[in-house]
């Protein structure tokens, strides 16, 4: 199933939260929905799953426009909001179960919330309350309850808050798993995390669209190099920007961010040997998504 958003907008009194904003999402693509607090985000999601009426725009769900039909496209969505809401006196069987059967027959709701109890690794902890968990197993029943249904489209917002290291790994292989038969759109602080999971990353910054392409095509646009550096002594900035090629230079403790568009890792090299300097570190950063994400939401 795919998703649409057409000329999208949403504002909370003088604050437009969403300003006009277009994408579509395929089945098949994992997508990162990425930007910093305030962007956009969750009100984007939340008009996409219905739980939100926008100013203007539509959002269509394969094809079919959600304005009027939303009741009837809402079983194609799996949706973790970021305050993850559970009912904790409800076991975790139980909890589920009753979720799954707002959508599903009382034939499918078994074999349903087994595959998903599975899936994120709930079996020992099925038959526990949900008050009785810790914040990481909560966060996996919350998974749990947005696939119980086995819904088409999965919208997961900071899907691994809370989790330990080991488990953020199993909910990220998840997640790619999913993203083999269903259409996914996650939303992450964590750049890291996107690029392990997503294919492509749409950025949002003050309810704007800043970036929409594929992982590999927003790395190879950027044409700027970032080198850092750090010498035995502190030097004069003025004097490094006497090297050719240099933009831009910022030091923060005594670290030198140097922005270039070429490599100029050998001229830094020669100014250092020039300047009776010893280079404790010099690093040449390949560009990262986190990178391209401050540049375009600073």
């Amino acid at each position: 199933m795919s998703v649409k958003v057409d000329a999208l907008s949403k504002s909370y009194g003088q604050n437009k939260a969403v300003d006009n904003i277009t994408f579509e999402i395929k089945k098949g693509e994992i997508v990162g929905f990425l930007g910093p607090n305030g962007a956009g985000k969750s009100t984007t999601m939340k008009i996409i799953t219905g739980c939100l009426s926008s100013d203007k725009g539509k959002v269509f769900i394969n094809n079919i426009d959600t304005e009027g039909n939303m009741d009837n496209l809402k079983k194609e969505i799996g949706y973790l909001p970021e305050n993850n809401p559970l009912y904790l006196n409800m076991y975790v069987r139980e909890y589920l179960e009753y979720c799954a059967g707002i959508y599903l027959t009382k034939n499918e709701i078994k074999q349903s919330v087994n595959q998903s109890i599975e899936a994120v690794g709930l079996g020992e902890h099925q038959y526990k309350k949900c008050g009785e968990l810790s914040k990481g197993y909560r966060q996996r029943v919350g998974l749990a309850r947005a696939m119980a249904h086995n819904p088409s489209i999965l919208i997961l917002d900071e899907p691994t808050t809370g989790l330990d290291p080991n488990q953020i790994i199993e909910i990220r292989n998840l997640v790619k798993q999913l993203g083999n038969e269903k259409t996914v759109i996650l939303s992450t602080h964590i750049m890291q995390e996107a690029e392990a999971v997503c294919n492509r990353a749409i950025i949002i910054n003050r309810g704007k669209i800043v970036a929409d392409n594929t992982l590999d095509n927003l790395k190879s646009a950027r044409k700027t190099n970032q080198i850092t550096v750090e010498f035995d002594k502190v030097v004069d900035e003025n004097l490094l920007k006497n090297i050719n090629g240099i933009i831009e230079i910022k030091n923060e403790n005594n670290i030198y961010t140097i922005s270039s568009n070429e490599d100029i890792r050998g001229e830094i090299f020669d100014f250092a040997v020039l300047n009776q300097l010893k280079i404790l570190t010099l690093n040449l950063n390949k560009h990262s998504l986190e990178n391209i994400f401050r540049e375009l939401t600073q």
